[in-house]
C-alpha cells in the first residue's frame, strides 16, 4: 500500500521536539515501511532539515507551519492554512491518515486520488465530526472519544475503531538501576491541565509523613510554545515544593526527546503519578502507559479514558480528583505505596505485562489489518497512477 500521514502544523518528525502524536506516527510510519509499504510522512518544516528526504525507508516531506498557540481559535485557524497547504501537496495514496482538523472537512470529497482517509483525533473531539465528509475510518484513543464522535453524529458508528496508542515497549523496558529511594515521577508537558497543582499538594502533606526515603522528579516542557503553562508555572510549583522539601529530593529536569533518554528517566520513576485533570483533553494517556512499559506503578486521576488500561489495585491505581479531599486521597496511596516494596513489585509486574498490547509492532499490525480492509483493488490502481 501507498500510506501517506499528515501532521499537525506546530512539531516536526522525526520528533526531536517533542509530541506524543509526532512520537507515535513516526515510529508507525516506520513500522509500515518495515512491512514493504510505501510511506510518506507530512510535517512542519524544522531549520537545518531538508523539505525532502528518504530516511529509514520513509518519504518525509516538510512544508512552512506554525508555532502552538494559547488561543484555541487562533490554533484552529492555523490549522485551516496547514490545512490548505497540505491540500495541494498530497501525492496519490491508498491510505491518507490525517492529523489535522479541517483537513477531513474536504480531503476525501475534492481529492480522491489521495485514497481512503483515516483519522485519528489527537483531542476530544470539538465537533467536527459534523462535518466530516468523505471518511473511511476514524481511530478512537479511547471509549470516551468514540463516545463523543458519536454524540456529535450517530453516522460514524460503523466506522470506529477504539485501539488506544502505540508505546515503545522494547526501547522502554530494561533494567532498571537499584535505588536507595522511591522516585514518584511525571512526565509530560508541564501545564495546569495535569493536575500538577494537585500533586504538588499531595507531595506537600506526604513530607509530614514518617516514610522511607522518596524523591520527586518531574520532566517535561513548560514553555508555552511546546504545550506548557509557562516557565512561572513551573517556577511557582518548584517553589511551593522548596518550602517543604530539600532540594536534594526535587528534581525538574528538561523534555527529553531522545528516546534513550526519555526511557532512562521512565526507569527511573517507581510511582508515576499522572493526576490529570483535563476531561475534555486528555484521549488516552500515553505517558502513563509509557511508565507502565518501563516498570513503573502507574497512579492517575478518574478521568474515565485512563479505564482502559488501569485496573485498580491490579496493575495501578486510581483517585477521585473530584473530591475536595482529592490531594489527601492521592497521599494516601502514594504514602501505602512508599511504604510497600512488595505491592510496588506486583503491580509493576502487572503493568509491564498490559503495556505489551500497545507495543508498536502488535498495533502497527491492528492497523495495517484495518487498512487493508479498506483499499479496493481500484484504489490501488488509482494511487499507482
Amino acid at each position: 500500500m501507498k500510506i501517506t500521514i499528515v501532521m499537525g502544523f506546530f512539531l516536526p518528525v522525526p520528533p526531536v521536539a517533542g509530541g506524543a502524536t509526532e512520537k507515535s506516527w513516526h515510529r508507525l510510519a516506520l513500522e509500515f515501511a518495515r512491512h514493504g509499504h510505501e510511506v510518506t510522512v507530512i510535517s512542519r518544516r524544522w531549520p537545518g532539515w531538508p523539505d525532502h528526504e528518504i530516511k529509514d525507508g520513509v518519504t518525509h516531506l516538510r512544508m512552512q507551519g506554525f508555532a502552538h498557540t494559547k488561543k484555541l481559535w487562533r490554533n484552529l485557524m492555523l490549522d485551516f492554512v496547514w490545512s490548505l497547504r497540505v491540500f495541494f501537496q498530497l501525492p496519490p495514496a491508498d491510505i491518507t491518515v490525517v492529523n489535522a482538523v479541517a483537513l477531513p472537512c474536504w480531503l476525501g470529497w475534492l481529492r480522491p486520488r489521495a485514497g481512503r482517509v483515516v483519522v485519528m483525533p489527537g483531542r476530544m473531539p470539538k465537533g467536527q465530526f459534523y462535518v466530516y465528509n468523505h471518511v473511511a475510518q476514524i481511530i478512537a484513543t479511547s471509549t470516551p472519544v468514540r463516545s463523543t464522535i458519536l454524540k456529535e453524529s450517530p453516522r460514524w458508528a460503523s466506522r470506529i475503531r477504539v485501539h488506544g496508542c502505540p508505546v515503545n515497549v522494547a526501547a522502554l523496558s530494561g533494567p532498571r538501576a537499584p535505588a536507595t529511594e522511591v522516585t514518584i515521577g511525571f512526565i509530560g508537558r508541564i501545564h495546569r491541565e495535569k493536575g500538577l497543582d494537585l500533586l504538588v499538594d499531595a507531595l506537600v502533606l506526604l513530607a509530614s509523613r514518617d516514610l522511607p526515603q522518596w524523591r520527586i522528579l518531574f520532566c517535561g516542557p513548560a514553555d508555552i510554545s511546546r504545550g506548557g503553562s509557562g516557565p512561572e508555572y513551573r517556577d511557582a510549583l518548584a517553589a511551593r515544593l522548596a518550602a517543604a522539601l530539600p532540594s536534594e529530593r526535587v528534581a525538574f529536569a528538561p523534555a527529553e526527546f531522545d528516546e534513550v533518554a526519555l526511557a532512562r528517566r521512565y526507569r527511573e520513576i517507581d510511582l508515576f503519578c499522572y493526576p490529570s485533570l483535563a476531561a475534555q483533553g486528555e484521549t488516552f494517556g500515553v505517558g502513563a502507559v509509557e511508565a507502565m512499559a518501563a516498570g513503573a506503578v502507574p497512579i492517575v486521576s478518574d478521568l474515565v479514558c485512563f479505564r482502559d488500561f488501569l485496573r485498580p489495585a491490579i496493575n495501578g491505581e486510581r483517585f477521585d480528583h473530584t473530591q475536595a479531599e482529592a490531594a489527601a486521597r492521592l497521599a494516601d496511596i502514594l504514602a501505602g505505596l512508599i511504604a510497600d516494596p512488595s505491592r510496588r513489585t506486583a503491580l509493576s509486574s502487572c503493568a509491564a505485562i498490559d503495556a505489551q498490547a500497545y507495543d508498536f509492532p502488535v498495533y502497527a499490525a491492528r492497523l495495517l489489518e484495518d487498512f487493508e480492509s479498506l483499499v479496493s483493488p481500484l484504489d490501488r490502481d488509482r494511487s499507482a497512477r
